[in-house]
């Protein structure tokens, strides 16, 4: 069972976590997320030992229609993207994807 965190992202955005004790992180500076966010997403993706990948939620627009699309549709591991507003579907759709339940259905 996949039980590590990882986070992608612009060094600013990925040092809160590190503080936090994430070890697994992946930098992409803001002028190279065009060439090599793809690369990285499924780099991480494919590691075994994750099971969260956490993203900013703007990071989402400089995908590649292909990897955006497993991003979006990935149930292990499950992506998170934070920030930007309610991305795409928002938190409660991802955690209803990752789960196969809404915790807040009345």
């Amino acid at each position: 069972m996949s039980q590590e965190i990882a986070v992608i992202g612009s060094p600013e955005f990925t040092t809160g976590f590190r503080l936090a004790g994430v070890r697994k992180f992946a930098e992409v500076p803001d002028d190279e997320k065009d060439e090599r966010l793809d690369g990285t997403v499924e780099e991480l993706m494919a590691d075994e030992d994750v099971g969260i990948v956490v993203m900013h939620d703007d990071d989402l627009d400089h995908l590649s229609r292909g990897v955006r699309e497993d991003v979006e549709t990935s149930v292990e591991p499950v992506v998170v993207t934070l920030g930007g507003g309610a991305g795409s579907g928002g938190l409660r759709a991802q955690i209803k994807r990752a789960i196969g339940i809404d915790l807040m259905d009345e």
